[in-house]
């Protein structure tokens, strides 16, 4: 028997823990954080509402398979980390807008580096946890 209250608290929690991964996400280039803990703090947001719900609801509310995740952020990341060689750099050089972004600060190549990174994180606990979950039904 699953819990009305904590139903409906995973409902409210759901979009305050995906802000918060995208903050810790973004944080992680001055402080500790990025993309793999931002990654995992979406992954509990979407395993909370899987639990109190249904796999099948969270994937239903996700919209595509978390398993195509994975190669669009091996590809954000892949991208990020070679394209200075474009620019006669040595691989993995960090490559920066001149001026900040309102809110985000400097913005560079690492950023999307974490991106990939968050994007493989939630695609592979998502599809661990929810292909254990499917089984075990």
């Amino acid at each position: 028997m699953k819990s009305t209250i904590l139903k409906t608290a995973s409902s409210y929690l759901l979009p305050i823990l995906l802000l918060f991964s995208i903050f810790i996400l973004l944080r992680g280039h001055y402080h500790p954080g990025g993309g793999f803990v931002g990654g995992l703090i979406a992954s509990i947001a979407f395993v909370l509402h899987a639990f109190t719900h249904s796999t099948d609801d969270t994937l239903k509310l996700l919209r595509v398979h978390p398993g195509t995740l994975i190669p669009v952020g091996l590809g954000l990341a892949s991208l990020s980390m070679f394209a200075p060689v474009f620019t006669d750099q040595p691989i993995m050089t960090g490559l920066w807008f001149k001026e900040p972004f309102p809110v985000i600060g400097m913005i560079g190549s690492a950023l999307f580096f974490d991106i990939g990174v968050y994007f493989v994180v939630v695609g592979v606990v998502l599809t661990i946890l929810f292909t254990i979950s499917q089984y075990s039904e």
